[in-house]
This record gives C-alpha cells, sequence and structure tokens, in this order.
C-alpha cells in the first residue's frame, strides 16, 4: 500500500472512526508497511550475513560462525528464494533428506536443526519473516554416546610421554583447571597468579572466570617459563623460532601424537575437562561449583560432562537401599 493510498483510506474512516482511533490504526499500518519493506529489503545472502554478524557481536567464536555458515548456506542452496515461503514441511523435508543421503547421526541432523532454529528465529525477531516455520519442529533424539574420562593411569602415561616442558605444562593445565583448550591458548603470561594459583580466562561470549591450579602445576609453569628465550606475551607459544603464540591446532596435533606414542585412545584435549568435572562431582564438590568453575551456562551441560564412577554407585545402592 502506497502512502497516499494509506491517508486517502484513513481519511474516509475519519469520518465515521474517532481521531484517536485513526492515531492508533495509522500507526499500526505504519509499522506493518515498515516491516513489509524490511522483508522485501535483503536476499538471502545478505541476511545470512546480518545474522552472522549478529553472532559475532554475541561473541560466538570464528569456529562456531564459520559452522553456522557452511550449514545454513547448505540449506539455502534448496530452499525457495523467498524465505517467507518456506514452511514447516519444508525444513523437516529437508532434514529428511540428511538421513537419506546416508552416513548423517542423528546428532548431526539436530546440529542442522538447532542453527536453522537459531538462524529463523532471528529473522522473525528482526521482523524478516511474520512467522518462525521452525517454530514446530523439535529436537531429534539420538542416543547418547560414554563419554570416557581419563584414568589417573592414563594421565600419568600421557604426562611421562611429554618430550618438552612446555608440553608438560600444558597437560597438567589442562589436567588441574578443567579449561577450554581455547582459553588456554589465549592466555598471556601476565595473567597468571602463582601466589593464588589462579588465572582468569576469557571463556565462550567473551565471558571472564577465574580457574585454579594446584602446585605441581605451578612448578611445571615455572619450570617452563624459565626455559623461554623469546619475549612473545603469551603463556604458551610453539617450540621453534619465531615462538608465535601456540593455537588450538597445535595442542590437538600434540596430544595426537602423545595418544599414538601411548597407544592411548581418544586423547584430546577436551577429554581433560570432562575428566576434571567428572572426578570433582564424583568427591562431593556441589555441581552448581563445577558449573562456574567449567564456565557453563547452564548446569544440564555440567551434568552431561560429569560421568559418575560406577563403583559409587554401586556403594551407594548397598549404603541406602539394601
Amino acid at each position: 500500500m502506497k502512502k497516499e493510498t494509506l491517508e486517502r483510506v484513513l481519511t474516509k474512516a475519519s469520518s465515521f472512526i474517532g481521531k484517536s482511533d485513526i492515531d492508533r490504526l495509522r500507526s499500526v499500518i505504519e509499522e506493518e508497511l515498515s516491516r513489509e519493506h524490511k522483508r522485501e529489503g535483503k536476499s538471502k545472502e545478505e541476511l545470512l550475513d546480518s545474522f552472522l554478524t549478529a553472532k559475532k557481536v554475541e561473541g560466538c567464536s570464528w569456529r562456531t560462525i564459520k559452522y553456522y555458515k557452511y550449514v545454513i548456506e547448505a540449506f539455502l542452496k534448496e530452499a525457495a528464494s523467498d524465505l517467507s515461503t518456506i514452511t514447516t514441511d519444508d525444513i523437516r523435508s529437508y532434514l529428511n533428506g540428511m538421513f537419506d543421503k546416508g552416513h548423517v547421526s542423528n546428532v548431526s541432523a539436530d546440529n542442522t536443526r538447532r542453527i536453522l532454529s537459531s538462524f529463523f528465529s532471528w529473522l522473525t525477531e528482526e521482523d524478516y519473516l511474520q512467522r518462525n516455520p521452525m517454530r514446530r519442529i523439535h529436537k531429534i533424539r539420538a542416543m547418547k554416546p560414554v563419554r570416557e574420562a581419563y584414568s589417573d593411569e592414563m594421565v600419568e602415561t600421557i604426562k611421562t610421554a611429554c618430550s618438552s616442558a612446555r608440553d608438560l605444562a600444558i597437560i597438567e593445565l589442562l589436567s588441574s583447571t578443567g579449561m577450554r583448550v581455547g582459553e588456554l591458548v589465549r592466555i598471556n603470561r601476565s595473567d597468571v597468579d602463582f601466589e593464588k594459583r589462579e588465572i582468569v580466562v576469557l571463556g565462550k561470549g567473551n565471558k571472564q572466570r577465574r580457574v585454579y591450579f594446584d602446585a605441581k602445576t605451578k612448578l611445571h609453569l615455572l619450570n617452563y617459563l624459565a626455559s623461554r628465550i623469546d619475549d612473545c606475551d603469551a603463556l604458551f607459544v610453539s617450540l621453534f623460532s619465531p615462538h608465535n603464540r601456540l593455537q588450538i591446532s597445535g595442542v590437538e596435533i600434540l596430544l595426537r601424537k602423545i595418544g599414538k606414542k601411548t597407544n592411548l585412545s581418544k586423547v584430546h584435549p577436551h577429554r581433560f575437562r570432562r575428566t576434571l568435572a567428572t572426578k570433582a562431582i564424583d568427591k562431593g564438590m556441589p555441581v552448581e561449583q563445577v558449573q562456574i568453575l567449567l564456565g557453563h551456562a547452564k548446569i544440564d551441560t555440567t551434568l552431561h560432562y560429569a560421568i559418575v564412577d560406577q563403583n559409587n554407585v554401586r556403594s551407594s545402592y548397598h549404603r541406602y537401599l539394601e
């Protein structure tokens, strides 16, 4: 509706509607016209760029942004050119097609569902769409695999396999703090408080939190720093010149090599985090405190990370139920 047409309609309506009602009607129609103009103003690709920008502002990591882009672009290649015409059935058909193509787990399909839900929710909240076609599409159920923690023996085996003071300091810090590998590589020397044995790390969503390390980790960190001859601010750097800040991939490669060297399976940084959560809960640390320690937004995530020792379940059964 053009503005001139709107004015003619409102003028005619004023003969049988009061002025206050006319003003409210004008406001409603102008707001809807503004939304309609906004919806018609951007292509699918531009809307995706705007969505990813919003996610960056929210503090999502570049890896998350990259994954969002990959998933949504794959969907948009098969979607209608006009996003407003996409229906719930269209999205269900797309998700079902992922299974038909094979080699897609329920977990992967649900990750796609979750990302598309975030995209369409944003489009609706920003008034690019009038309705959200994802609203009635629910979580795809999947069997939860048993995610194992490291045993004490495995941790000691990994430490023994370290070939440098740096590598041992990394393992000790991951093991005693349960921090994310992305948090570890961002730490600077100045961030470490050796007197209090704590570090302020930058976690997901650019949220800061304190993590704590034990006396043994302190000694290994000091030993590693004493061996450094570079002036890089980073706590961990590459072993060879020019000694740049160590990246996530560097830590992952290190642990893969240790896994092959020791014949241990599933040796990766995140497993230290799961191990700490399991050990903390197993020894009676309140789950709310474990949640804070790990920097989880939801307590359900903390419970998902922790694995209750089956031996303790057995002993508790005999203690409380027999």
